[in-house]
């Protein structure tokens, strides 16, 4: 009963959040520099045709109207064309978005997975060689932006080795083996500071949770160190990680931005970076909208995963 009680909540939340999110969105992209008409047209039209072109469009009516309008449409499933290729905007996010969710799910599995492997090895070999030459592997990945790896990647894999493909993207129907070598330095790439955060906070958590009573008393009483650590230490040092990997989920939609344009890969940042450059308003929009659905999303699952380790936090949560 609790649970289903904060499930509704949290689900009316994420609802308010996304209400809210379109209608920053919505008036963050209308105030871009820029005219979607000249777009189109382009900057030797002349003042007829833009005035024409702007009526048409609607671009001319009051703001809320354009809002309404927009968010009714949108909320019936028409998510408007793209104004400067002609074509409904939802397959070409859903394309951008499906190649997209390949460097996402590939890179957030090793990010999860490499990153808690990494923290619990350093918080069970704290103070040892092995957890200083990691920390300071956390320093350097951390610190480094994503694009300067990427040129290092290319530069070494691509150019040096002829290993893998500097750019671009291969589908399934060429080969898995053209498939997977065009994945993997983005996804690389997108996971190398991601990796070490979650480590980092993985071994900081790890380490405070092996110096807890319980733990001590699990000890005291003989158990096993293995049973010790996977039972009664990893489930609570977990939750901050947890908590960590939704926030990083939203950092790997920003890294993916960073990387798709490096790599030439043709996915939803690349396709966000095109709108922007070339003012397609409902393009950009439900490109937004879809990243900021994602990332709410990724919170709600974080937030459910949280509660299920934690039976309090859920109790609290149904009835605060």
């Amino acid at each position: 009963m609790h649970m289903a009680a904060f499930l509704l909540k949290r689900i009316a939340g994420l609802l308010g959040v996304l209400l809210g999110m379109s209608v920053l969105i919505f008036g963050i992209v209308h105030i871009l520099p820029g005219n979607v008409a000249y777009a189109i047209l382009g900057e030797f039209a002349s003042p007829a045709a833009i005035a024409t072109l702007e009526a048409k469009l609607g671009l001319n009516d009051p703001l809320p109207v354009q809002y309404w309008r927009w968010l009714s449409a949108m909320l019936q499933g028409d998510f408007g064309m793209s104004l400067v290729m002609s074509r409904p905007a939802a397959p070409l996010i859903a394309e951008a978005l499906g190649r997209s969710a390949l460097l996402a799910g590939f890179s957030f599995a090793l990010i999860a997975a490499g990153g808690i492997a990494l923290g619990l090895y350093a918080a069970t070999h704290h103070g040892r060689t092995s957890d200083k030459v990691l920390t300071l592997a956390q320093f350097v990945l951390i610190a480094v932006p994503e694009f300067f790896w990427a040129i290092l990647a290319v530069l070494f894999f691509a150019s040096w080795m002829n290993l893998l493909p500097a750019t671009g993207y291969a589908p399934m129907s060429s080969g898995v083996a053209s498939w997977a070598a065009h994945l993997v330095l983005p996804v690389m790439v997108l996971s190398f500071g991601l990796v070490a955060h979650v480590s980092r906070l993985t071994r900081s958590s790890m380490l405070e949770v092996l110096d807890s009573r319980y733990v001590l008393a699990a000890r005291a009483r003989g158990l096993p160190e293995g049973r010790v650590l996977w039972r009664h230490a990893l489930p609570n040092a977990l939750l901050p990680a947890i908590t960590v990997l939704a926030i990083d989920a939203g950092l790997l939609i920003g890294g993916i931005v960073v990387v798709e344009t490096v790599f030439a890969y043709p996915g939803l940042g690349r396709l966000l970076v095109f709108a922007i450059e070339r003012h397609d308003l409902p393009l950009l929009q439900v490109g937004m909208m879809v990243v900021t659905a994602v990332y709410a999303v990724a919170n709600l699952i974080a937030e459910l995963l949280y509660a299920m380790l934690n039976p309090r936090i859920r109790v609290a949560g149904a009835t605060a």
